[in-house]
């Protein structure tokens, strides 16, 4: 295949109109380095007239009828979808993730899009009658609640899943009637600019609509902002906790790592099992944080998960994501995946069994099963973003939630068995935001809530979850005198 060739530098959004800055970035492709466009950085000034901007136009988006919101989000969802090709070649290009994973993104995206819209159009309803008259002060009189737009949003986002990540931001405030600044991620700027390119095209006011490729400190600079009334954040915990604690706004929710773990209790159907946890071991090459990376099977049946594990990943084909049978691609830099291969080792060093992978060429790792890696090592300890799982064996249903529960992480996890009483069991007392049960903890559907527990975050992403977050609920309470 051809080396996709430069090109010039895009130009980022600020209020809906285009703007150049005077540094540029370059965007690469991870799977060879070839630069496949730059893209302009946004500068301080740049910044303050975003921010600026959008301030003023918090009452005109928040005057935008329900109805018409959803008629915009809707018709956002149909140029997502009209447009699937070229945005998942040019989400691939940006993450070097394979292109069935970023058809899979591109569909979750116009979906992101039509639950918006269906908020939207619930605001209006999503009050409720107080009974004030319950007691004898408040004979005769009358109170309702409605929830009220919070104002300008910062979304911040992870370079992991690029496009879905901004729709998750950029859908439910502008649902919310909230102007919304997205700053991607550094890597990954370009699917951003084309969701804020199609939400203006869709008939979205220009100042609604602010997409801000910059610097970290430009970021933290916005973030401690008082005219940002809102910080939604995807990526690191520990970027994500440090944000939280400088924010001008309490109003900051937080969407970020884990290290996924997966229970295949003795009486599930293996096979099964092993299909579904091949897939989420190596989704995104690994680079999701509800990855399956911590894997635990009952001990009477973990030869046969070994066994079935280790046929599924040698089945699968690495090597440039734009080849469209390729199942794995690159990491999203060298830096990725030497760390991952440190993984790889310091398990192994700490008495871990290689079963299959270990290996990499550029950004291209192996897919990885290791077994009997340690709870302390760092494949097991930490979150790994990288196409690793650890298998290791339990005897005892209730040891093993304590062992996926032993981590700082507690996202989702997933469960394998036909057990109302494990099943129930476990549901009560993992610390995790979900349980996904007889399936891996990487399933997601984007109208569920969706966050975690402890370092995992705080709060919910999902358009009804994230619009009740962007809006504030007020009290009206009258005397019909």
């Amino acid at each position: 295949m051809q080396t996709e060739q430069a090109a010039p530098p895009r130009p980022f959004l600020i209020g809906g109109a285009e703007a150049i800055g005077e540094e540029s970035q370059a965007v690469i492709f991870p799977y060879d380095g070839s630069e496949i466009a730059r893209v302009w950085l946004a500068s301080a000034a740049d910044v303050e007239r975003a921010l600026a901007g959008a301030a003023a136009a918090e009452p005109l988006v928040a005057a935008i009828p329900p109805h018409r919101r959803a008629e915009i989000l809707l018709r956002a969802g149909a140029l997502v979808r009209e447009r699937a090709d070229e945005l998942a070649r040019q989400m691939t290009l940006e993450t070097g993730i394979v292109l069935l994973d970023s058809r899979a993104e591109v569909e979750r995206t116009a979906e992101i899009f039509e639950f918006s819209a269906a908020e939207a159009r619930g605001l209006s309803s999503s009050g409720e009658l107080v009974p004030i008259d319950a007691i004898g002060r408040g004979a005769g009189r009358v109170g309702l609640t409605r929830r009220f737009p919070v104002g300008v949003v910062l979304g911040i986002t992870a370079f992991n899943a690029p496009l879905l990540l901004v729709a998750h931001k950029i859908g439910p405030a502008f649902a919310a009637g909230n102007p919304c600044i997205v700053r991607p991620a550094p890597k990954t700027p370009l699917s951003a600019l084309a969701l804020g390119a199609i939400m203006l095209e869709a008939g979205a006011p220009p100042e609604a609509v602010t997409i801000l490729p910059s610097s970290n400190e430009l970021a933290e600079r916005m973030v401690r902002d008082e005219r940002v009334r809102m910080v939604s954040f995807t990526g690191s915990a520990p970027v994500g906790w440090y944000l939280r604690g400088v924010a001008a706004t309490p109003r900051v929710t937080l969407e970020l790592g884990g290290n996924g773990a997966v229970i295949v209790h003795s009486d599930a159907d293996v096979s099964y099992a092993a299909d579904r946890c091949s897939l989420g071991g190596f989704l995104r090459a690994g680079q999701a944080c509800i990855s399956v990376q911590r894997l635990y099977a009952h001990a009477s049946i973990v030869a046969e998960l070994r066994a079935g594990l280790a046929s599924r990943i040698g089945r699968l084909r690495t090597g440039d994501p734009r080849d469209e049978d390729v199942a794995l691609g690159g990491l999203i830099d060298e830096a990725a995946a030497v760390r991952a291969m440190e993984l790889i080792t310091d398990a192994q060093e700490q008495g871990a069994t290689l079963v299959c992978g270990g290996s990499r060429s550029g950004t291209v790792v192996q897919p990885t099963l290791l077994e009997n890696a340690p709870e302390g090592a760092r494949v097991c300890a930490g979150e790994a973003f990288a196409p690793i799982i650890a298998l290791s064996s339990y005897d005892d249903i209730d040891d093993v939630i304590e062992r996926v529960n032993d981590s700082p992480y507690g996202l989702q996890a997933g469960l394998f068995t036909n057990s109302l009483d494990v099943m129930n069991r476990a549901f009560e007392r993992l610390q995790v935001g979900a349980l996904i049960v007889n399936d891996i903890n990487s399933f997601r559907v984007d109208q569920m809530p969706y966050g975690g527990s402890k370092q995992s975050g705080w709060g919910r992403e999902g358009p009804r979850y994230a619009v009740r977050d962007m809006t504030e609920e007020r009290l009206l309470v009258m005397d019909p005198r």
